[in-house]
């Protein structure tokens, strides 16, 4: 049972408002002992012709007691809802106990096709922590998503294409290690392309062969073509074990090389609609109208670029999957680029462009320093990977060396202190790492909440068999209901987190349940109290472990067992 749902339906009966709008307006109060859901009467006021105070303290005398609703008070112009507390919470722990890991789940993306692009690596360079970022933010929005009845399509927009693979191309020539690039093809690679720009500033002519290249490519010449598919199969080879590391897969790597001959259709298309003009050779559309600069379609020698490319890429997607949404998970200094794209678009007559959103997000910092591709200052992202297990496992020999499969443990706690620092925050705030901040077992990080949820698993244990016919009505205290209200409000947060495309929504209220069972943990016995009230927080203790795991899972944390 929806308890908002029906408070709700209480209220569209009162007034005439229709019930998806009065769900919207429902609020929760700021303090506790305001009630449990407050329906504001502003919007009454004009249609009514009383005051918001008279309206909520009429409505409040034709509220009546029953299964749903203990009690019904007018606030400043506020009607407060008292939930039926032994009711609110037997529905909800029972709920949870019922649907295990799909609680919170819904249909609201029945038959609506999400597409979700994040990762986006560049072939042949490395794969950073700002990558990972990316990847992590990207793959927690689309399994929200699913889990919220969306079909979901994962999309690796691969940078395959253009002139740096000219570049990449001539340096290989003059400067490459066979072995090496066998070893450490990104490493290799990545010295190389560093190398190309240092001799390019000396030697400008390297620029124009790494041009000539380029265009060798375009023209599919065999030797040029063969060492770029080299290039791309070594790139994800390396790229997978870091996908495998973070739990990723995906439904396409179709990136920018796969739009290649699909760009023609879209210059015409943008011709025919009278759109091209000309700027100093170039072909160009006017965006004036919407305060952005102009977006280039074809340079001076008639290439396209990688806008054409975008441009072909959301006709492509449109066409193959009819998306409800077109999710680009990129970053925030690519928001104009996004504008334009969307906006032209939308000149082109394609009224879906509305359905594309560009989710950027903010850069990841090490001791205020930025990333750098070109200058070779890179913080590699598997590199971080293995740290972050590393240094949790010297946590481990410290603290709790017999501890059974270490490994695996040091793995899930690790990249889940990782994930959560990434993903504890609004996307678009900058994440400034640091190890202590992310590996605290005691305040705002992934491993706290992993061990609370270890902390439940253990006294499950303890207690052995435990009967599923707890009465729930001995969970009465002010800290079992504020416990239960967290996680009857789950199913919120996966809501609001789809609605604002924030997976930290999800990853706040999880903690906020594991604050919330460590306090009732410190305050309450659980296996020596008496068998009825053991035995109904035994099944509240099941509950919230039912919800931890099922809440990190949707950012991609994995529970451990013991800690």
């Amino acid at each position: 049972m929806d308890f908002k749902a029906e408070i709700a339906k209480k209220i569209s009966g009162l007034v005439d408002i229709e019930l998806d709008k009065v769900m919207e307006l429902i609020e929760i109060p700021p303090q506790t002992n305001m009630g449990d859901y407050a329906f504001p009467c502003f919007q009454l006021a004009r249609v009514m012709r009383k005051s918001p105070n008279m309206i909520a303290s009429e409505l409040s005398g034709k509220v009546m007691a029953d299964s749903i609703v203990e009690k019904a008070e007018a606030v400043g112009g506020y009607l407060n809802f008292f939930v039926n507390r032994k009711e609110y919470i037997k529905h909800t722990v029972r709920e949870v106990l019922e649907k295990g890991e799909k609680f919170g789940s819904s249909e609201d993306g029945k038959d609506k096709n999400v597409i979700v692009e994040f990762s986006s690596v560049n072939v042949a360079k490395p794969f950073h922590v700002g990558h990972l970022f990316n990847t992590v933010l990207g793959s927690a929005l689309e399994r929200i998503y699913k889990h919220s009845g969306y079909n979901t399509i994962k999309i690796n927009h691969l940078g395959d294409w253009g002139t740096q693979f000219g570049k990449l191309i001539s340096a290989y020539k003059r400067w490459i290690n066979e072995e090496a690039l066998e070893q450490e093809p990104i490493s290799e690679l990545f010295r190389i392309y560093v190398k190309f720009h240092e001799e390019a500033e000396r030697d400008p002519a390297l620029e124009d062969e790494a041009r000539a290249y380029f265009k060798k490519l375009e023209e599919e010449d065999s030797e040029v073509t063969a060492l770029w598919q080299r290039f791309k199969d070594l790139s994800l080879r390396e790229f997978s074990r870091i996908y495998e590391a973070l739990n990723v897969e995906f439904d396409s790597y179709a990136g920018e090389s796969f739009y290649s001959d699909k760009m023609d259709e879209v210059v015409q298309m943008l011709r025919e609609k009278k759109l091209l003009k000309d700027s100093n050779g170039a072909k160009i559309v006017d965006l004036e109208q919407f305060n952005i600069p102009p977006i280039m379609i074809l340079k001076c020698d008639g290439a396209t670029i990688y806008a054409t490319r975008d441009l072909a890429a959301a006709i492509y997607r449109k066409r193959t999957y009819d998306f409800y949404k077109n999710i680009y998970v990129v970053g925030g200094t690519q928001s104009l680029h996004f504008n334009q794209i969307f906006s032209t678009l939308g000149l082109m007559g394609f009224e879906w462009s509305k359905d594309c959103v560009h989710i950027g997000h903010g850069l990841v910092k090490f001791a205020d320093k930025k990333l750098s591709t070109r200058k070779g200052d890179v913080v590699f992202a598997m590199d971080v990977i293995h740290e972050a297990i590393n240094k949790t496992m010297e946590i481990i020999e410290n603290k709790n060396p017999n501890l059974d499969n270490k490994e695996e443990v040091a793995r899930k706690v690790g990249m889940g202190a990782l994930l959560y620092t990434f993903l504890r925050n609004n996307r678009e705030k900058d994440v400034v790492f640091t190890w202590e901040d992310a590996l605290n077992f005691d305040g705002d990080s992934g491993p706290y909440v992993q061990y609370t949820y270890v902390r439940g698993r253990s006294i499950l244990k303890k207690a052995g068999n435990i009967s599923d016919a707890a009465d729930l009505s001995y969970l009465s205290t002010e800290d079992e209901f504020q416990l239960v209200k967290l996680l009857g409000a789950f199913k919120d947060s996966i809501r609001e987190a789809v609605e604002r495309y924030e997976p930290f929504v999800v990853i706040r209220h999880v903690t906020e349940i594991a604050k919330a069972y460590n306090k009732f943990y410190n305050t309450h016995p659980i296996l020596n109290a008496e068998d009825n009230v053991k035995n109904a927080r035994l099944q509240l203790t099941k509950a919230v472990g039912t919800v931890i795991k099922t809440g990190l899972g949707l950012v991609g944390i994995e529970t451990p067992e013991n800690m």
